[in-house]
């Protein structure tokens, strides 16, 4: 690769400017929003890839692909432009970037257009971009300052700040991985969010999807001053550059950017069962039928259960859409087994068929596989102890066919959801080709559109099935834009305490990334099983987390079940419903997901900038706004420290009511049953106590819990309450109810009321008002006095 110094102003926009670069090479610079500013650097002029599935500023993106040149969706805002003859700079009221000689950028900003303006970033001087000469290869170089806090790049090992190391883009299947080193993983997020020293934050959103690498100063060279570099092996270098100010405004700012989150049914926040051993055995259906029986023996709530591959087997291999029917005789009635207990099915389906698949050479006689680079034959690549072709998700017709298996080999049968898995796309032959929908583009330019567009199919083939109910999907691997359509997970996690406490910063990179709903394999999917005391304590943090599923393949053959230890059962169960109490909260915060772009898990710090000692290695983490988690990850631990962010109210304890200041450090002893969790108060938790599936909620009691502000002034505040019939499609349609409860306080009242907005009528048993701590207010509910325990229509 070569530096690009020499540029000159070529024109002027009406979105932005446009310079040549080196005489050849055009860079395009567009005002997007207040914000927001895109870069992109076109070699010769023209793009390498002319379009984006990742970007959907209006919600999604068309299944060919975004025409990258254009800036549909965003409303470019004037902006003044500056040329003095040696630099141009083009600003908006909050935002403002300059390009000096030799080729940099500069970039200013303030929090409001009343604040005074102030640099936050800056091209590193020498070299701050590079270009392949007879490739695509690019860099982009910034300065780096030892103040500066990263955040982001998605699903990465290791603690949640990020600076000092450096991270590759390359979707792997990384079977047991190390969660506190292993790199690359599953998934493919080229963004990063930096916290700089005075306050301000900025974000990079790279819309490329080529194998890239990001280095955050874990390289040094003299010749230069501190750095931190993107680097690609192919693609176009098009770039995302936007304010914060503050980091939770650019974590929902990358959501809007590419497209929202699914709002996904209300099932899929319960319990969900999974293990391959089940499918595995010779007598699966009798094992899978067990588990029905076994939540119920053993008073578990459950909504759910994942289908391992082992139903399609063949020998000890998998076939996608194959039923083996001698491990499963009666799939439709397994199915309704599942169906009659309240329990959904999610079967597992891979995008990879195997060589000696029966149905291989119909799928390859219809030009459905990617197709070698040389010989334009199907490729073979590695796959499940064998090898195989990877379907094509960029052919239609792998599209169509794709759609009527799903409906065929599962819809039909009663099995309404799919787990995208194994969709990595491990193909190393860099030029082989997929269709492109009509213009062939090479797989290493496009590998992680594959997965996101292989869940696409699934999810548009349980619509047409189901067009009355909101599909449920998950997806292991997919970028920017998988969570239109699905949830995710890190993947297959090593079984022990590491994964445990290091899975919690990595959720929480996901989340600061736009992926906000998510988890883990609880208990550990592969290696030894837990133990007792390390099976407890991952359920007890698993039920913080939207994705809440008990998964494994252990070397014994041993089931992750929560049941597993009868001398711990009684704290799985309390764990597991303490989970269903609180569906009400975590309903309305998936709900809030989509409508408003806020995350569901979240760092300490995410509410409380203001607060440094957040921004502090911890395991700590909020479940929305009002809910810090103090999950207890170390062995033998008999107490646990938690750092209560100054939130200028302080907090409860969730069990005993007891009331904290923020701002400070407590110490709480625990044993084997503990679950760490605090309240903040001036909040209000909705709850749903004595439930064992989600939905639907007609009967169920509601429980309103204040926390009311420690001293005797007055205030207000509210909260609200989502509510809809579990999956109907018109729910965001006003087929729903918000509820919105307020609380006055003063010093010798409470004051509760509520106001329902929306066409849905849940019909519940009625509502119970509590208050946390020993308060004594008298309390009125609707205006009128309200008695402790008393219910009320709601």
């Amino acid at each position: 690769m070569y530096q690009l110094k020499q540029w000159s102003l070529q024109t002027q926009t009406e979105t932005g400017v446009i310079l040549q670069v080196e005489g050849r090479h055009a860079m395009h610079i567009d005002i997007l929003e207040e914000s927001i500013i895109r870069v992109q650097l076109l070699k010769d002029g023209a793009y390498r890839l002319n379009r984006s599935w990742t970007v959907a500023p209006g919600g999604d993106a068309p299944i060919e692909g975004r025409d990258r040149s254009t800036l549909a969706g965003f409303s470019c805002p004037s902006f003044s432009f500056d040329n003095d003859g040696d630099s141009v700079r083009l600003s908006t009221g909050l935002l403002r970037v300059k390009v000096r000689h030799p080729l940099g950028l500069v970039w200013e900003a303030r929090p409001n257009v009343d604040a005074p303006w102030e640099q936050i970033a800056e091209d590193r001087p020498t070299g701050a971009y590079m270009l392949g000469r007879k490739d695509h290869a690019h860099s982009h170089f910034l300065r780096r300052t030892k103040t500066d806090r990263f955040y982001g790049l998605g699903e990465k090992a290791g603690e949640l700040e990020r600076s000092g190391r450096r991270f590759e883009m390359r979707n792997l299947d990384a079977m047991g991985y190390n969660a506190s080193t292993t790199d690359p993983l599953y998934k493919h997020v080229p963004f990063t969010i930096t916290r700089l020293e005075s306050g301000l934050s900025y974000s990079l959103f790279y819309d490329n999807l080529a194998p890239c690498w990001f280095d955050l100063g874990n390289e040094l060279d003299n010749y230069h001053l501190p750095y931190r570099a993107y680097r690609a092996d192919d693609g176009d270098l098009d770039y995302y550059f936007t304010l914060g100010p503050t980091i939770s405004d650019l974590s929902k700012a990358q959501v809007r950017l590419t497209g929202g989150t699914a709002f996904l049914p209300r099932w899929s926040l319960g319990y969900s069962g999974s293990t391959m051993t089940y499918t595995d055995a010779d007598n699966a259906q009798q094992q899978l039928e067990g588990f029905v029986d076994l939540v119920k023996a053993h008073d578990i709530p459950c909504d759910s259960f994942q289908l391992s591959s082992g139903y399609t087997s063949i020998g000890p291999k998998r076939y996608v859409f194959n039923w083996n029917t001698d491990k499963v005789p009666d799939a439709h009635g397994m199915a309704r087994k599942f169906a009659d207990a309240g329990i959904e099915l999610v079967a597992n389906i891979k995008p990879c068929m195997l060589q000696d698949h029966p149905r291989y050479g119909e799928a390859d006689g219809l030009g459905l596989f990617v197709r070698d680079g040389e010989t334009g034959k199907a490729e073979r690549s590695v796959f499940w102890d064998d090898e195989g072709s990877h379907l094509d998700f960029t052919n239609p017709a792998t599209q169509d066919w794709w759609k009527g298996n799903v409906k065929t080999a599962l819809l039909e049968y009663g099995i309404n959801s799919t787990w995208n898995d194994n969709n990595e796309y491990e193909i190393w032959d860099r030029q082989a080709q997929c269709a492109g929908f009509g213009t062939p583009i090479d797989i290493d330019l496009i590998r992680p559109v594959q997965p996101l567009l292989m869940t696409r199919a699934s999810n548009d083939a349980q619509i047409d099935f189901s067009p009355s109910k909101r599909p449920y999907l998950i997806s292991r691997s997919g970028c920017p834009g998988i969570q239109r359509y699905a949830q995710t997970w890190s993947g297959d996690n090593r079984t022990n305490w590491n994964s445990l406490k290091y899975n919690i910063p990595m959720g929480l990179g996901m989340s600061l990334s736009g992926l906000y709903n998510i988890g883990h394999d609880v208990g550990g999917f592969s290696g030894d099983r837990p133990d007792p005391e390390l099976f407890v304590r991952w359920v007890q943090n698993g039920i913080f987390h939207p994705r809440f599923t008990i998964h494994s393949w252990n070397d014994d053959k041993t089931v992750n079940e929560p049941w597993m230890y009868p001398k711990v059962t009684h704290h799985i169960r309390n764990a597991i419903k303490l989970r269903y109490t609180l569906l009400p909260y975590l309903y309305t915060l998936l709900f809030k997901s989509v409508v408003e772009d806020e995350a569901i898990i979240r760092p300490t710090f995410l509410d409380h900038e203001h607060d440094a000692r957040c921004f502090e290695p911890t395991d700590d983490f909020f479940l929305g706004r009002d809910l810090l988690v103090a999950s207890v990850v170390e062995e033998g631990a008999s107490e646990r420290t938690i750092y209560l962010p100054d939130n200028g109210v302080g907090y409860y304890d969730f069990w005993s009511g007891a009331y904290h200041a923020g701002g400070r450090e407590i110490t709480v002893p625990v044993d084997l049953g503990s679950i760490p969790l605090f309240v903040r108060a001036g909040s209000i938790l909705p709850l749903s106590p004595d439930v064992d599936r989600s939905g639907p909620v007609k009967g169920q009691k509601r429980v309103l819990v204040v926390y009311p502000c420690a001293d005797a002034a007055t205030h207000s505040y509210a909260c609200e309450l989502y509510e809809d019939a579990v999956d109907n499609v018109d729910a965001l349609d006003g087929m729903s109810r918000l509820t919105t409860i307020n609380v006055l306080q003063t010093a010798t009242t409470l004051d509760v009321s509520w106001l329902h907005k929306g066409q849905f009528e849940p019909k519940l048993a009625g509502c119970e008002i509590q208050v946390s701590g020993l308060d004594t207010r008298t309390m009125t509910a609707q205006g009128k006095a309200y008695t402790k325990g008393g219910l009320l229509d709601f």
